[in-house]
């Protein structure tokens, strides 16, 4: 059978759109469900107000506005109704698209459920009959058909060079990025400004934000304490300069140093991603806490009381040590694989030493894998909630006053946005900091011409700084882990050391009931819960950052620098910020989701979208362009090569952003702490919850739980994926004289 001529499939193609759009006006709920599933409100979808249709709500129930959204779709039906050249087609869709989309848009935020939102309106067009809801399922899929036919008048007014497909990806993808990360944050920050009473200051802000409780200098002219601002910004500081060392130290001995220790050492590299982030939190206490045994040890000992010493900056900065060392090690290991040796061998054959070699060619060019690991310390230790929370004391940071302003008894979210607006400047800061210093220089050691020579083995110097440095740390840091392994397995940690499977039977009870076995246990639900959202966000994440990193690696239009820096916000936003934008932004009409799974699901999706983004564009940067214009030239379409030809050489980057998101969703606390209902409760919260009421057996055998669980996918992936191979020989470790 004769392939379909690309003018007529691309007519059958809008044809389908504008098809769906008219269907989704007629037949789904209009506004959002909150209570009830899309097929418990169908049969009502021409009866009452909740559950009625687009259509019906017009026609019916007082809500006019909503024919705007009819007139955009039928507009562009008549325009891909027939053949039509491509200007006069792309006009009429132009036209139709950006009507309905003004439309629906424009009445949804200037409409709320309590009639006008904004005082002119109303004395412009008097008070409203009714108000109206959140989006829900009918509203959001004629949103959906009219940004792809936006997106189609534009290419069809020669745009995006033509591409149908290029154009509605990008309109998509841009659509997306601003309703669920640069709304939101704007949203949030905006509140920062905003009083009791809905009025716009800047006495607003300061008087939030310029106080003695943000920026004061008490420890440094007294014996009073400094602002959150000034200790979040010490921690992040130290925690970013100390993780970045001994990742580069623990880096350069399993790559250069010729060590046994490789494996180990990745295996410590993947427990930040499989683990909860306070996991290193409660290991410390069993330790340095007041019953843990060292404070027992010094008693016996030496007759000290036991106290509170470890609480504070001291414990805050050994958790975050202990948790975001190993992510600054994966960063650093791979660029110190990418070194090339030729360069190094370059400057041997100059009469160059060892340590010449080292300090002038090789740290140089690991510039950029030490700016980016400063980089995400320091935003970790700034979102960073669980360690602070859990181990913190009397320290406050931003994320635990942000927390506290919106979870505590004085309400106030205004404070709570003013505080998130200065975690916020100091995290897009150190950004703009890193891009400005590897500004201008190039690092690329790896091409495509084959490299066969022998990585040089580190001085004798430097290996005795990183075996004496990063060696003990390796050691204590399992020493913690083992700590926080065997809290599970004990009675009452300090003063009954008893073995024991009770706090694994509390919280994963499963018992023979009437009608079959019971999960009796009370971490069931919030475990089947967490599983569930994130094994939803997984593929979302996934297919929308690798999408949006072909668009970037792949395609050239307007706006693009604009567009991955929208992809990227939210990896140089804390996620408590985002928790509470999501608070703020979709609390109310037009997008209500507070409360539900959805919003936790899509607080997923975007906060590990940088991700998927990321490991997308390194991938995309391997394949030669000569690939897509191969399909390109036997006249395939750009879906088509996109599928069939791009995607299956995608495949590690594809089960990387999914192995990553499903796991980062599994453990994340700081983003979701503010969107947790006692419905939708998470592993996380749980633990902090059982943490928060002293019982931390039980909080020690859930993080074992999740550990094995994460360790069993994380090993799946690693045995999926498998390692880089550069096509160089293995380097032979040199014996210092």
């Amino acid at each position: 059978m004769a392939e379909m001529n690309p003018a007529l499939r691309l007519q059958r193609a809008l044809q389908a759109w504008t098809l769906l759009g008219l269907l989704s006006f007629a037949l789904l709920p209009w506004y959002f469900l909150q209570d009830m599933s899309l097929w418990q409100a169908w049969p009502g979808v021409w009866a009452g107000p909740e559950t009625a249709s687009g259509w019906a709500q017009a026609l019916h129930h007082d809500r006019p506005w909503l024919w705007s959204g009819l007139a955009g779709v039928c507009m562009c039906g008549l325009a891909v109704s027939g053949p039509r050249s491509a200007r006069v087609q792309g006009a009429g869709l132009l036209l139709g698209s950006g009507l309905g989309l003004a439309g629906v848009l424009g009445s949804g935020f200037a409409i709320g459920a309590m009639g006008w939102n904004f005082a002119e309106l109303q004395a412009t067009w008097g008070a409203l009959p009714v108000g109206q809801y959140g989006m829900g399922w009918g509203a959001a899929m004629v949103l959906l058909s009219l940004s792809v036919l936006l997106g189609a008048a534009l290419a069809r007014l020669g745009a995006f060079r033509g591409d149908v497909f290029v154009a509605g990806a990008v309109v998509v993808c841009t659509a997306l990025l601003a309703l669920f990360v640069v709304y939101p944050v704007l949203r949030s920050l905006v509140a920062a400004w905003v009083d009791d009473a809905g009025a716009y200051a800047w006495v607003n802000l300061l008087e939030r934000v310029a106080t003695e409780r943000v920026w004061g200098l008490g420890c440094l002219l007294s014996a009073g304490r400094c602002g959150v601002a000034w200790n979040t910004l010490w921690l992040a500081s130290i925690t970013a300069t100390g993780t970045t060392v001994l990742g580069t130290l623990m880096a350069l001995w399993a790559v250069r140093g010729g060590t046994r220790l490789a494996q180990p050492l990745n295996i410590l590299a993947m427990l930040p991603m499989i683990t909860p982030p306070f996991v290193v939190g409660l290991g410390l206490i069993l330790l340095f806490g007041r019953a843990g045994l060292f404070n027992q040890w010094m008693e016996w000992a030496w007759g000290v009381q036991p106290t509170r010493w470890f609480y504070g900056v001291l414990g805050i900065w050994l958790a975050q040590m202990f948790a975001f060392t190993p992510i600054a090690f994966m960063i650093m290991r791979g660029v110190v694989q990418g070194v090339s040796p030729s360069m190094e061998e370059a400057a041997q054959t100059l009469r160059a030493s060892r340590m010449q070699t080292f300090w002038t060619i090789t740290l140089p060019l690991l510039k950029p894998g030490l700016a980016n690991a400063f980089l995400v310390g320091f935003i970790e230790s700034m979102a960073d909630f669980g360690n602070p929370i859990i181990v913190g004391g009397q320290f406050a940071v931003l994320s635990t006053e942000i927390f506290f302003a919106i979870v505590g008894a004085a309400l106030d979210p205004g404070l709570a946005a003013a505080l998130a607006l200065v975690l916020t400047g100091f995290a897009l800061a150190v950004f703009l900091v890193q891009r400005q210093v590897l500004a201008g220089s190039s690092f690329t050691t790896v091409s495509g011409k084959g490299d066969a020579g022998v990585s040089l083995s580190l001085p004798p110097a430097v290996l005795r700084v990183c075996r004496s440095v990063a060696g003990p740390w390796l050691l204590f840091t399992l020493v913690v882990y083992v700590f926080a392994f065997a809290g599970g397995f004990v009675q009452t940690w300090g003063r009954d050391f008893t073995f024991t499977l009770a706090h694994f039977k509390t919280a994963f009870d499963v018992q023979m009931g009437e009608f079959g076995w019971v999960f009796a246990g009370t971490a069931w639900k919030s475990l089947f819960t967490t599983l569930t959202l994130s094994a939803m966000a997984a593929p979302m994440c996934a297919g929308l950052g690798l999408l949006m990193a072909w668009l970037l690696a792949r395609t050239e239009f307007r706006g693009k620098a604009l567009f991955e820096f929208s992809a990227l916000l939210t990896f140089a936003i804390p996620g408590t910020v985002l928790g509470v934008s999501y608070i703020l932004a979709f609390n109310v009409p037009p997008v209500e989701l507070t409360g539900t799974g959805l919003v936790i699901v899509l607080c997923f999706v975007f906060r590990n979208l940088p991700v998927g983004v990321r490991a997308g564009t390194a991938a995309f940067k391997q394949l030669d362009r000569s690939l897509d214009e191969a399909s390109q030239m036997l006249r395939a379409s750009t879906l088509t090569t996109l599928r069939r030809v791009v995607l299956p050489l995608l495949k590690p980057a594809l089960v990387t952003a999914l192995v990553y998101s499903f796991v980062r969703s599994m453990t994340t606390v700081s983003a979701v702490i503010f969107l947790v209902t006692a419905q939708y409760e998470l592993a996380t919260t749980y633990i902090i919850g059982r943490v928060g009421n002293g019982d931390y057996g039980v909080a020690l055998a859930y993080c074992t739980v999740l550990m094995v669980l994460m360790s069993v996918i994380t090993w799946g992936i690693q045995k999926t994926v498998g390692e880089r191979q550069l096509g160089r020989r293995a380097s032979v470790p040199v014996t210092p004289a």
